[in-house]
């Protein structure tokens, strides 16, 4: 029996900031973010989003085809909470409408959780193979105006339904680890924004890689030539692509420039278009490979690198399944991108300024998002969501 993906869906705003704009405000070269960095937009949340809606609008689709008796347990990955204590997959379980039968948690551990969650779910399902778990991953990324991390803002949100026998992709039960005490990027409770040492976060991240690889190929036996395509963690883009030579080079792949991007290139096209999305990041880039690669995938072995600041980090790997196409959500998520509205730099300004009303009085919030879900008002310190 093998233990996957079943379902892979992923949702994020109608709205985005091309860099283009951002740039001509800072009155620096366009380039600098289009090629420096590898990013062209960044989505931005409405002010009736959040990582609840963005969640709730992900799964959707699967809960839809499965059926809300089928879900036996959600495993939330946030590192933007918005409760200290409440978990976040308890407002998207009533949403959803799933059963009280239905266990739901949230994890946290940066933007690695999400992997946590899902080799969770693997367990489980290995325990009792007929469960269906739902595990969504979703973020919304913000920093301080002017600083080096605004250009990798972004928001999003990846479901993924977990079970036996799955129809996109089997992940093989070796992982390889590193966990490292270390400070290069973290969020007090008391900021809105992240704070994040930009070049010892690349360095820590690039050192997690080499030594989760190494304990991955220990566990594994898999080496690096039995790998047809890479999946990074992609706060933004030209970092895959610093960590792919990395890899390459402690394996003397011998590989060229053109053989290195064409491993890596199509798991880059939608973290270009949206952005950052932190835990939902890698998962992003898995949709992107699976739906963007015209050729028959299956048999291949993809290698998953999953990185969480402060850190920790796991390279594992799965095979991707014969007949994965009609599983896919190709369409729909291509009307999703195609729909959005693009933003000038003063609506950018505002909807990066969003209701945070500390008061504990009433703040309803208009209609914006195009989702299924809104967040409707925050009343006595209390966040009330709905149906569109």
């Amino acid at each position: 029996m093998s233990v996957g993906i079943d379902e892979i869906s992923f949702y994020t705003s109608s709205y985005y900031l091309d860099l283009r704009t951002l740039a001509e405000r800072q009155g620096t070269d366009p380039n600098k973010y289009y090629d420096g960095i590898g990013q062209e937009k960044m989505a931005m949340a409405a002010h009736d989003e959040d990582i609840v809606t963005l969640a709730a609008n992900a799964a959707l689709p699967i809960v839809e085809r499965v059926g809300t008796d089928a879900i036996s347990a959600v495993l939330f990955a946030t590192e933007t909470g918005i409760d200290q204590s409440k978990a976040a997959g308890v407002y998207v379980h009533r949403l959803l409408g799933l059963t009280s039968k239905c266990r739901v948690v949230e994890l946290k551990h940066a933007c690695y959780s999400a992997t946590a969650a899902l080799q969770m779910a693997c367990a489980l399902v290995a325990r009792q193979p007929e469960k269906s778990i739902l595990v969504i991953a979703s973020d919304v990324a913000r920093y301080d105006l002017d600083s080096p991390g605004e250009a990798t803002q972004g928001c999003g949100a990846v479901a993924m339904l977990v079970r036996s026998n799955p129809r996109v992709l089997e992940i093989d039960p070796e992982a390889g680890n590193h966990t490292e005490d270390v400070m290069d990027f973290w969020r007090p409770n008391y900021r809105t924004t992240a704070l994040v040492d930009g070049k010892y976060s690349t360095k820590i991240y690039l050192t997690s890689l080499k030594r989760s690889w190494e304990d991955y190929t220990e566990q594994s036996g898999v080496g690096y030539e039995d790998i047809d395509y890479f999946c990074y963690h992609l706060p933004f883009g030209k970092m895959a692509q610093k960590a792919h030579s990395q890899l390459s080079r402690v394996n003397k792949s011998g590989q060229t420039p053109d053989q290195l991007a064409a491993q890596i290139e199509p798991t880059l096209i939608y973290n270009r278009l949206i952005g950052n999305c932190y835990t939902a990041s890698m998962y992003i880039g898995l949709c992107s490979l699976l739906e963007n690669v015209t050729d028959d995938l299956a048999g291949k072995r993809i290698g998953l690198f999953s990185y969480g600041s402060g850190s920790v980090s796991e390279f594992f790997a799965g095979r991707v399944v014969a007949g994965y196409k009609a599983a896919l959500n190709t369409t729909r998520h291509a009307e999703l991108l195609a729909d959005r509205t693009e933003l000038n730099y003063d609506e950018y300004l505002n909807l990066y300024r969003y209701p945070d009303p500390r008061d504990g009085g009433d703040h309803p919030i208009p209609a914006d998002t195009k989702g299924r879900f809104r967040l409707a008002a925050i009343s006595a310190h209390k966040r009330e969501y709905v149906e569109n």
